[in-house]
């Protein structure tokens, strides 16, 4: 198979749409609107999540709300509206209000969704618009301790000399960690069997039986697993090492030069939202991650915090879109 290459279609890598943002930060339009409302002080923010409770960006979300509110003068009710894979909520956000009364928070799946599924009733870029990037929790490639490779170029070699006989797990066909452990299978040109589970518990607790040889999840639930030696940690997917994880090498440095993913959150606002309010919304954000409650919660929970400026928010999105397009057209992955 084709390997992915690192850009697509002309669009800035990832690591440039995000590094803008210093610049983005220097624009007097996102400096000046005040965080009160221009409706009035004390009316609630409406926050959508196209995810079940309980999930990483919920537990994020949830986590800052406090701070959040407090920069923006304004109650946040918090609403779980999961389905078809975060598309039910996504269409309640775009269809919302555009006046900054509701916001949405998504995740890597909402560039993913048009590349798996065949009917998606909004366009994932143009009918929303980005507020910011909050950050990103790593993902780890894992073995059970049975499988006999402790290093990436080891697992490369093992599944090369045994085509079809290794698999690895995901949390479900066309999610992120499914997507991660394709990307990494198709970048070594392995044949190793994939199978899905629904959600990451199942899938962790078949890793960690044995069930399962292989999978990319989450660093932070995975880490304490990985010390006692219940799991091996063969690489991280990032571009650089994780704290959590100091001794585990990335797996770009390891012979495959140019992967990278991670799991992000954004919140994004429908379409059309005006100038004033999006640089409102974005400011409050700013000012929450400012304070040390918010950060600490959210560092506690494994993520590295990128607090991303509306542009290059945007541009993010289209490049991780085009990225997962590729992955997906490689791994064959299509739900009806």
């Amino acid at each position: 198979m084709p390997r992915i290459a690192p850009a697509t279609h002309g669009l800035p890598t990832r690591r440039q749409a995000l590094a803008t943002g210093a610049a983005a930060l220097a624009a007097a339009a996102w400096g000046l609107p005040r965080l009160a409302r221009a409706q009035g002080d004390g009316k609630p923010l409406r926050v959508i999540l196209p995810l079940s409770a309980g999930s990483g960006a919920d537990g994020a979300i949830r986590a800052i709300s406090t701070s959040l509110a407090k920069a923006l003068g304004q109650p946040i009710v918090i609403e779980n509206l999961p389905g078809a894979g975060g598309i039910t909520g996504t269409t309640q956000i775009v269809r919302a209000p555009k006046d900054g009364s509701v916001i949405g928070v998504v995740s890597n799946n909402h560039v993913v969704n048009p590349s798996v599924y065949k009917n998606i009733p909004f366009d994932s870029l143009t009918d929303i618009t980005p507020i910011t990037i909050i950050g990103a929790t790593p993902f780890v490639l894992v073995a059970h301790p049975s499988v006999p490779a402790k290093t990436v170029q080891e697992l490369v070699a093992l599944a090369k000399s045994k085509p079809g006989v290794l698999n690895y797990g995901s949390s479900g066909n066309g999610t992120i960690l499914h997507l991660g452990a394709a990307m990494f299978v198709d970048q070594a040109q392995l044949d190793i069997k994939h199978i899905p589970y629904r959600g990451m518990g199942p899938l962790m607790n078949d890793i960690l039986g044995g069930q399962v040889q292989l999978g990319v999840v989450a660093v932070a639930p995975a880490a304490a697993h990985i010390k006692s030696g219940a799991l091996r940690a063969l690489g991280v997917t990032t571009a650089s090492r994780v704290p959590l994880l100091p001794g585990v090498p990335t797996i770009a440095e390891q012979g495959l030069p140019g992967y990278e993913l991670d799991g992000w959150i954004a919140p994004v606002a429908p379409a059309g939202l005006p100038k004033a309010e999006l640089a409102r919304l974005y400011n409050g954000f700013k000012a929450a991650m400012e304070m040390p409650e918010a950060r600490d919660a959210l560092l506690a929970q494994g993520y590295e915090i990128k607090l991303t400026p509306p542009e290059p928010a945007a541009a993010f999105f289209r490049t991780e879109a085009a990225r997962m397009a590729q992955v997906v057209k490689n791994a064959h992955v299509k739900i009806d």
